[in-house]
Formats: C-alpha cells, structure tokens, sequence
C-alpha cells in the first residue's frame, strides 16, 4: 500500500469516528428531548411546493457521484 493511500484510510477512519461520536449522542439527546414532536409538527405544516423537485434532483446528483466515486475506485483497483 503507497503512503497515500494509507494516511488516506486513517483520515477516513479519523473522520468517520469523530463523527459518530456527535451523531449518536446528539440523537440520544433529540429523542429524549422531545423534538421528535417539533420536527413532525413542523413537517406536518410545510407546504408542499416546488421544493420536493429540487430535493429530488440533489439527491439525484449525490447518488450519481457516490455511484461514478465507486466505479473510478474499483477501475484504478483493476490497473494494478
């Protein structure tokens, strides 16, 4: 494995438990909090305008690049 490619994987790994370390407690802390009930009220009274088609295009568009992010990994795989 190159130098890159190894500092790369720690900073994934890095990265990925920092996160989880502020995404678990912060939703222990949402459900016991009652915005559980915030949220849904606040859901329940949007309007259901043009937005839901540019929400549907951006989530098109990260699909697509975690979709092109995996095949340029598994070809340079194949290369070597």
């Amino acid at each position: 494995m190159s130098d890159v490619a190894k500092w790369w994987t720690r900073l994934t790994a890095v990265l990925t438990g920092a996160v989880l370390a502020l995404v678990i407690p912060a939703h222990a802390w949402a459900a016991s909090n009652g915005v559980t009930e915030i949220a849904v009220e606040a859901a329940r009274r949007r309007s259901r305008g043009g937005f839901g088609v540019f929400g549907l295009l951006c989530c098109l568009v990260v699909v697509g690049l975690v979709i092109l992010a995996i095949v340029l990994i598994s070809r340079n795989r194949k290369r070597r």
